[in-house]
C-alpha cells in the first residue's frame, strides 16, 4: 500500500471539492464512486494498521519537503485526528479557490501576482504539515493500540 491516511484524506477532501463545484450528472456519479473507494480503502488502511496487517513503516513517509522557513510562516497543525483533518479540508478549500484566480492570472492585477503565488506556497506547505500530521497521529494510535496487547 502506497497511500498514507494523510495522502488518502488529501485525495477525499478534494474529490468533495470537485464534488461541491460539479453540475455534471455523469461527472458527479464518478466522482461519487472515487469518495466511497477513498472511505473504504481509509476504513482498510486504519483496520489494517490497528489490527497489525499494515506495518508501521508503510504508515508514514519521511518528509522530503525543503523550503526556506524564514518568510514562509505557516499555521500550526495540531489536535487530534478530526481536528487536522477538518484543517486539511480547509486548507484545500482555499487552495482551491487561490487557484482558481491562476487560471485567469491575466485579470489579477500585477501588484497583486505575487502575493496570489506567495498564498499558494503556504497553503500547500499547511496542506503538506496536516496530511504528514495525519500520518504520525495514526502512527502513534497504533504503537498504543499495538503495546496493549
Amino acid at each position: 500500500m502506497a497511500e498514507t491516511l494523510g495522502s488518502l484524506c488529501d485525495k477525499l477532501t478534494i474529490v468533495d471539492l470537485k464534488i461541491w463545484h460539479s453540475r455534471d450528472a455523469a461527472r458527479l456519479a464518478s466522482l461519487r464512486k472515487q469518495k466511497t473507494a477513498l472511505q473504504a480503502e481509509i476504513n482498510d488502511l486504519v483496520a489494517g494498521a490497528v489490527g497489525g496487517a499494515v506495518p508501521l513503516e508503510k504508515l508514514s513517509f519521511s518528509a522530503n519537503k525543503i523550503y526556506k522557513k524564514k518568510g514562509n510562516a505557516v499555521a500550526a497543525v495540531t489536535g487530534n485526528i478530526g481536528e487536522v483533518f477538518s484543517q486539511l479540508a480547509r486548507a484545500n478549500c482555499a487552495v482551491w479557490h487561490e487557484q482558481e484566480k491562476v487560471y485567469e492570472f491575466e485579470k489579477v492585477p500585477d501588484r497583486e501576482k505575487a502575493v496570489v503565488v506567495k498564498k499558494l506556497a503556504v497553503l500547500n506547505l499547511e496542506r503538506n504539515k496536516c496530511m504528514e500530521q495525519l500520518d504520525r497521529l495514526l502512527v502513534g494510535i497504533v504503537k498504543k493500540t499495538r503495546s496493549r496487547r
